[in-house]
């Protein structure tokens, strides 16, 4: 694939080179985590964090998804890629995704890419276990632009001969992450729904994730989905009540779902509405990851361990 001849190439292009698209902390996690060897390049649309990236040793590429033709210089540069830019808002599909396929076509295709989704493509389970080869049910638009950005990107990887690994993801925490933890909802007292009426949620440690991006970058089959998830089995009154009590604070005030919508706000609604448990067998098995947070009661443990050598 490379050329032995020394002199044959600049030192720079001899290197795998990786490209992260959407490089926030997850992104940045990523790049931390990969190997001195590898050269990290990242998609970025803001001139002010060019700087930053570079601090991370990482090499800041201008260009934006909403902008097509800012992406032509993407053809050919990364080796294996790593797209973690969120659709946009509104509509009901992802132009974003669909811009950097037609970008990755150009020329010299990359030989694996891995898309970050949501598992809120699966939609309301009412609790069932849910694996990979369950049909989605998204039911939002939100979902919805995420489940036709998968579609994007398999078909890239299908057209182009290429690995398109999709990564379902719950929700995120980490104790160096804007909102990482529990600890501020608890603090404020928002309430969470009362047993008869709660939802099981799934959790995955930021580090984690950025360790299962690369698993699947590198051993990923082709056109596969993975559950990112830990071992967790939580509703999610259950898993707040448990930060509580490891915090050392009040458990947040049950209310009934018939209730809830005249106390919280809509987003968090929009979560309360869907209830499923996530298998992550493929992830621990046919990509290999060993968690270092297999439950939240660890990386809970772990965080509140942390706040307190602050």
């Amino acid at each position: 694939m490379y050329a032995t001849r020394p002199g044959a190439l600049p030192s720079r292009f001899r290197r795998t080179r990786v490209l992260i698209v959407g490089c926030g902390d997850v992104g940045l996690r990523v790049a931390q985590a990969l190997p001195p060897r590898v050269r990290v390049i990242a998609l970025t649309s803001s001139a002010e964090r060019k700087a930053q990236l570079r601090a991370r040793g990482i090499t800041p590429l201008t260009g934006d998804l909403d902008q097509p033709d800012t992406l032509r210089r993407l053809a050919g540069l990364g080796q294996r890629v790593i797209h973690l830019a969120p659709p946009p808002g509104q509509g009901w599909g992802d132009p974003r995704t669909l811009a950097l396929t037609r970008a990755l076509r150009r020329r010299s295709k990359p030989v694996a890419v891995v898309y970050g989704s949501t598992s809120g493509v699966y939609g309301d389970c009412q609790g069932a276990l849910v694996d990979e080869t369950r049909a989605p049910g998204a039911d939002s638009p939100r979902a919805q632009r995420r489940l036709a950005a998968e579609n994007a990107m398999r078909f890239l990887g299908r057209s182009a001969n290429l690995r398109a690994s999709i990564l379902r993801i719950p929700g995120i925490y980490a104790v160096d992450r804007v909102d990482g933890t529990p600890r501020a909802r608890l603090q404020k007292g928002t309430p969470v729904l009362q047993a008869a009426d709660d939802v099981y949620t799934n959790h995955i440690q930021a580090d984690d994730l950025a360790r299962a991006c690369l698993a699947a970058l590198w051993r990923g089959k082709p056109q596969r989905i993975y559950n990112v998830n830990d071992d967790t089995c939580l509703k999610m009154g259950d898993y707040f009540d448990l930060a509580a009590d490891l915090y050392g604070l009040a458990r947040p005030p049950r209310v009934p779902r018939d209730t809830a919508k005249d106390k919280l706000p809509l987003l968090l609604l929009s979560f309360m509405s869907e209830s499923r448990r996530m298998d992550n067998t493929r992830l621990t098995q046919e990509l290999r990851l060993r968690l270092r947070y297999p439950t939240v009661r660890e990386g809970l443990v772990a965080i509140d361990l942390s706040l307190r050598d602050l």
